[in-house]
């Protein structure tokens, strides 16, 4: 018989989505989930009948059957619960943002070295259709030089959103407003596109709409390393939650994107048919993430990656040393904000 890996996941929010996809997967048993709210746990129970349920993480990870642990709890908690799974032999699978300083993420690191456990992150828009093609054309040179780039996570959240578990848009754990929680899978996706380390960061900063400790708005100006430039914005305050743009532009063409609807594709020596084919081929639903979370896609992709490195002994496609960037980018808008002075990295 195939051996599963045995999986399981600790917080039923996002959380809920890494369940339903061990629970699909051909290659896992979903061995077990862990919430503090009965409820949460009553629903998976009633939809997985032969999973088990605990509140107690620490009772959970004594289980011998778990090789695997999605870790979903509030952002601030991940390092705490992905080490600890670790430490007591179990792999781990990190939601976005893989924690919400450098410091606690370097500590994941370091424990997934000393272990030999395996640690991946969630940042599944990578795997968004059109961000694979995009991403060749800059490493493979299509583009020419990148010359700058512009990226927009224009999207709303109600007040309500912020107030549900008492977490979100705080600065102990939610690590920041818009730009952490929302945008940071685009910052991922900026310093993959961009193929180059960042030189500095230069930032503004508040909140317009909400009322919350951290931010609903963020601009900043990012220059690279390889002397590229890139603007980015996040907010939560456009109603009713509009796009994620996601723009690079090079010497040898230009390409445009709304999260996983590509919409622009012009390269020199590249005739109409094949912008055409491009957009035909790459046409998504972008904009509807911007408006409710729970359409966020790609958790079955990365969950299924995630089994499939520990069946073939093999790294998650993100690493922590990958997540880590684009923490520190997003640290370095807040400090930037904050001081009114541009951030430069080493």
């Amino acid at each position: 018989m195939k051996r599963k890996v045995g999986y399981a996941v600790v917080g039923l929010g996002v959380g809920k989505r890494h369940a339903e996809a061990a629970a699909k997967s051909e290659n896992a048993n979903l061995v077990a989930v862990c919430d503090l709210i009965q409820e949460k746990l009553d629903k998976i129970k009633e939809q997985y009948p032969e999973t088990l349920i605990y509140t107690d993480f620490d009772e959970m990870l004594k289980n011998p059957d778990i090789e695997a642990v999605s870790i979903a709890v509030p952002s601030g908690m991940h390092a705490d619960f992905a080490i600890k799974a670790m430490r007591a032999g179990k792999n781990v699978l990190i939601e976005k943002p893989i924690d919400i300083t450098v410091d606690a993420a370097l500590e994941i690191e370091k424990v997934r070295q000393e272990t030999g456990m395996k640690a991946g992150v969630v940042h599944q828009n990578r795997y968004n259709a059109d961000m694979t093609p995009m991403h060749n054309a800059v490493v493979n040179g299509k583009i020419g030089r990148v010359l700058f780039g512009d990226f927009a996570v224009k999207w709303y959240r109600t007040q309500e959103y912020y107030d549900n578990g008492g977490w979100r848009g705080t600065w102990n754990m939610d690590g920041g407003g818009s730009l952490m929680n929302q945008a940071v899978h685009t910052v991922d996706l900026m310093q993959w596109l961009m193929n180059s380390d960042v030189e500095s960061v230069t930032s503004q900063m508040a909140i317009y709409d909400h009322k919350i400790e951290t931010e609903d708005f963020t601009a900043s100006l990012i220059k690279f390393k390889s002397g590229a430039v890139a603007t980015f914005i996040s907010t939560t305050c456009a109603y009713p939650g509009i796009s994620t743009d996601i723009r690079v532009y090079g010497t040898e063409g230009s390409m445009e994107a709304d999260q996983d609807e590509l919409k622009l594709w012009k390269f020199k020596g590249a005739g109409e048919s094949e912008e055409k084919e491009m957009l035909d081929k790459y046409a998504g639903n972008g904009a509807a993430a911007a408006l409710d979370p729970t359409l966020c896609t790609g958790h079955t992709y990365v969950v299924e990656d995630m089994i499939n490195a520990v069946l073939e002994d093999r790294d998650p496609s993100i690493v922590p040393m990958e997540a880590i960037k684009s923490v520190r980018i997003v640290n370095a808008v807040y400090e930037s904000a904050r001081t009114g002075k541009t951030i430069y990295f080493e």
